[in-house]
């Protein structure tokens, strides 16, 4: 299992959201991680803000044809997104799946009926990396999206002081380390 965020690391992001399936558009290799994931049997969950709903900047329905063109291109290269999970509350509803806090991670648990302590979850930013942590999983940190901006303001977190976080190029990268320390297992 691993838990992926969406926009920053699977597909480009946008200042003004991904409003339409027209809008979204892969990250170089990012698709290809993806199917190597699911052929190496790893469950891919998808964990999202998607505030852009909560301010009626696209409609659930645009967001689901969002969803659908990432699987259904995800499913034909040979690969599978497990689940989704998104939060489509602004910052200021004050809900608990909207990371950082670790909702989303939860649901996910739930869904899979399984324990996520430990388990991969790989994001840009840094609400990312705290709710991964909050939910006890191991933080990657990718520098596509705002990865370059998280990276220099991790120095002067805690979230570096403990131990680190790995950082990658992209999501591609990521997941050959992560296949690469698998096979010397």
């Amino acid at each position: 299992m691993i838990i992926l965020d969406r926009d920053g690391v699977i597909n480009a992001d946008h200042a003004d959201y991904i409003k339409c399936a027209a809008e979204w558009q892969p990250l170089s290799g990012a698709i290809e991680a993806i199917c190597t994931l699911h052929q190496h049997g790893y469950g891919v969950y998808v964990a999202t803000n998607q505030s852009g709903i909560g301010r009626g900047l696209f409609s659930l329905e645009d967001y689901q044809a969002i969803n659908d063109k990432m699987i259904n291109t995800v499913r034909a290269g040979g690969g599978n997104i497990t689940a989704v999970f998104y939060c489509p509350h602004t910052p200021d509803d004050d809900c608990d799946c909207r990371k950082p806090k670790p909702g989303l991670f939860r649901q996910i648990a739930a869904r899979a009926a399984r324990s996520i302590d430990g388990v991969v979850a790989i994001g840009d930013s840094r609400r990312d990396l705290e709710a991964a942590v909050a939910a006890g999983c191991s933080p990657m940190l990718v520098r596509t999206g705002n990865g370059r901006n998280t990276e220099a303001g991790l120095v002067k977190t805690s979230l570096r002081r403990t131990g680190g976080v790995p950082v990658f190029d992209d999501l591609a990268a990521a997941v050959s380390a992560l296949i690469a320390a698998e096979t010397r297992l």
